[in-house]
């Protein structure tokens, strides 16, 4: 494991005086600041549509977002490859704002969530690591996933007060999901917060491309969401108008109809049932898992996974996949969702295998 060393050091020296050890940590994320300028120099970080490829790993990410026709673009969407100047390490988030600051909101938890991971990351990692001895490859991992949960809860914690004590966002009928992955070398770490979506493409027995859903869509009818929501005080209900969505209402039934159990911001009914804690999970990748399309719900409310792998691995130009499935998905609004505005709809298209450089140069220049 490499750690960027004036970083970690500064955490080691400082560990046991809270005072110098807070400063340390102001100092850490400065450094993460420092790192994601770099980054974006170096082409290894894209918050807009295009292609992330590094040349130490065959991690290969084909973006792409479109706005759609509510007003402007509240989705926001990050790849950092060689995040935090590990080579085999890539970040990938969707974060898709809703209410009238959504896009600020979204905004501000894209700005913060990387950064903040990356410091809680190498601050568990220097905390927990230290004189532990594996003798079972299963503890290591449980080890390391364990770290990873757990600066993603403190992690969207600290976003959540963030956006609450911020004076220049008005969150209080204003949210953002995330969804964000970590690939660090096999090992793929999932957080979860809202109902963007991730789906794997993996090679099954007898050769075919088969869709392995990822994570769960956090809607107020799920049971376990639902329980948590009444026991808030919040009610859980569909409009007339719209059988099948279930929204969050406060105790009066009136406001906001949030269509979401997890959400940043959002703090009208943050104490009715709404939470900003993440569904963490892992999946140690294979041979046969050939990429993961991370999407907001406006494309999984016109297709099903299995289509959307579908027409990513039928994409000649991979560096085109995130684009067409992102079309693909506005056609299908046209078609299935006469009369309703086409939501914001972004993609981020992870390959594990990416194309040569050679091909990528001749496909942008129409070869």
């Amino acid at each position: 494991m490499v750690l960027f060393p004036s970083f970690v050091n500064g955490i080691v020296k400082n560990v046991s005086l809270k005072k110098e050890k807070s400063c340390k940590k102001d100092d850490g994320r400065k450094e993460v600041e420092e790192l994601a300028k770099e980054a974006r120099k170096n082409e290894l970080l894209l918050s807009s549509s295009g292609i992330v490829k590094s040349a130490k790993t065959n991690n290969f990410a084909s973006v792409f977002t479109s706005k759609g026709q509510k007003g402007v673009n509240q989705d926001h969407l990050l790849v950092w490859e060689e995040f935090g100047c590990q080579e085999d390490m890539i970040f990938c988030g969707i974060f898709d704002g809703h209410g009238p600051w959504g896009h600020f909101v979204a905004k501000r938890v894209r700005k913060l969530v990387p950064a903040s991971l990356l410091s809680n990351w190498q601050e568990n990692l220097v905390a927990t690591s230290l004189n532990l001895d594996f003798k079972m490859e299963e503890d290591k991992n449980l080890h390391r996933f364990n770290i990873w949960k757990q600066s993603y809860i403190k992690t969207c914690a600290a976003v959540d007060e963030d956006l609450k004590q911020h004076t220049g966002i008005d969150a209080f009928q204003s949210g953002s999901t995330a969804l964000t992955i970590i690939k660090q070398g096999e090992h793929l770490i999932i957080a979860n917060v809202g109902d963007s979506r991730a789906v794997l493409a993996t090679t099954s027995i007898d050769g075919t491309l088969i869709s392995l859903q990822l994570t769960t869509d956090m809607k107020p009818n799920l049971p376990k969401e639902a329980e948590r929501i009444m026991q808030s005080r919040g009610r859980v209900f569909c409009m007339e108008d719209e059988p099948g969505v279930y929204r969050v209402w406060m105790p009066n039934g009136k406001t906001p109809g949030l269509a979401l159990s997890r959400a940043f911001g959002d703090y009208c009914v943050k104490d009715f049932g709404l939470i900003s804690v993440p569904d963490v999970t892992q999946r140690k990748l294979t041979t046969t898992d050939q990429f993961v399309i991370l999407a907001s719900d406006g494309v999984w409310d016109v297709m099903s996974n299995e289509e959307a792998v579908k027409i990513v691995s039928s994409t000649l130009h991979k560096e085109k996949a995130a684009k067409k499935l992102v079309k693909w998905a506005m056609h299908e609004w046209k078609r299935k969702k006469r009369g309703i505005a086409i939501d914001d709809i972004s993609a981020i298209c992870l390959f594990f295998h990416s194309p040569s450089t050679h091909q990528l140069h001749m496909n942008k220049n129409g070869g």
